[in-house]
């Protein structure tokens, strides 16, 4: 698919890099490690680190923001390592979704929908802090009124709290990437 001139968004790479996770961006080079290393881009072809932050410099904002490719990635941090520059392209993917999710491309119901998120459905809470004590990264909370809530901006859909809740009031869907991968090892 061809580029057109009112795609070109000119300040949308130094927008990634005034986000916080995209300060690294320019030190890239393309020289393909992330790519190499990237275990979600050998399940899913589409996916291609060098090719979205080639996509950030040609000033694709609103074609990256809009594109299901920012929620594939899962963050294992397997391009970092193999980084010479030090990109940090994961980061860059953290800052991306921060950029979709305050511009309106995504919704939280979006996040909802494509597994990206988990939430807490309030009748069936017990507050029992189950959620509160397997989490990891601290997301859940017991709010005000006694209840847990996950702030949609922070979780990272790994499904600990879900699987862990005995009263199964949090949920969350199969993300589009299990079915991608499931599908494409049926093809094999």
């Amino acid at each position: 698919m061809g580029v057109t001139s009112k795609e070109v968004n000119a300040d949308f790479a130094g927008q990634v890099t005034a986000t916080r996770g995209g300060e690294h961006l320019n030190r890239c080079f393309s020289c393909g490690a992330c790519s190499g290393a990237c275990p979600v881009s050998q399940a899913i072809p589409d996916f291609d680190p060098r090719k979205l932050i080639h996509m950030i410099r040609m000033g694709l904002k609103d074609r990256l923001l809009k594109s299901d490719l920012l929620w594939h990635c899962s963050k294992c941090q397997s391009c970092v390592f193999v980084c010479p520059q030090d990109v940090r392209f994961a980061d860059i993917m953290v800052a991306l979704r921060k950029l979709a999710q305050d511009e309106g491309y995504v919704t939280e119901q979006d996040l909802r929908d494509k597994g990206k998120i988990a939430w807490v459905e309030r009748d069936l809470c017990v507050a029992c802090l189950t959620c509160v004590r397997v989490c990891p990264w601290r997301i859940p909370k017991i709010d005000e009124k006694g209840v847990a809530a996950i702030a949609a901006s922070e979780c990272k859909a790994c499904g600990i709290c879900a699987t862990e809740c005995p009263a199964k009031a949090i949920v969350l869907n199969e993300s589009e990437d299990e079915r991608l991968i499931a599908a494409s090892g049926k093809n094999k």
